[in-house]
């Protein structure tokens, strides 16, 4: 199992939902369902996702929302979504990380958010350690 902290992801994840003004309740419906896929996971990457289980969860009931909202998360940093084009084999997406962690050098209680993946591997080549 992952070093995930339930609680202090979400409060990540809605504060930059908060600042993001792109989101509308499709793509947090669709997020939180992919949260929850994750969470059974033991926060695992990646998850491998089927369509119709993701918009049965989510609420989506037009493809072409569930397909946009998709596209729209991995392109804002929210997921990162490898379509699998092959109805027998489940696309597959990874989760970052969006909860606070206490800085190590100092003493201090402020925290900062971090995005990251979990799982070595993903994605080695973005820097994720920025602050949202």
């Amino acid at each position: 199992m992952s070093n995930v902290n339930y609680i202090a992801h979400l409060n990540g994840y809605f504060a930059r939902v908060e600042a993001d003004a792109r989101l509308n309740s499709s793509h947090l419906g669709l997020y939180m369902a992919l949260f929850q896929l994750w969470n059974m996971n033991r926060f695992r990457n990646p998850i491998s996702v089927a369509r119709q289980e993701l918009m049965h969860l989510s609420k989506i009931g037009s493809t072409n929302t569930y397909t946009r909202c998709m596209r729209e998360l991995h392109e804002w940093d929210y997921i990162d979504y490898h379509p699998s084009h092959n109805p027998l084999k489940g696309s597959t997406v990874n989760m970052f990380y969006f909860g606070y962690s206490k800085p190590k050098s100092t003493q201090s209680d402020s925290y900062n958010t971090v995005k990251k993946p979990i799982n070595k591997g993903v994605n080695e080549d973005k820097d994720y350690s920025e602050p949202l």
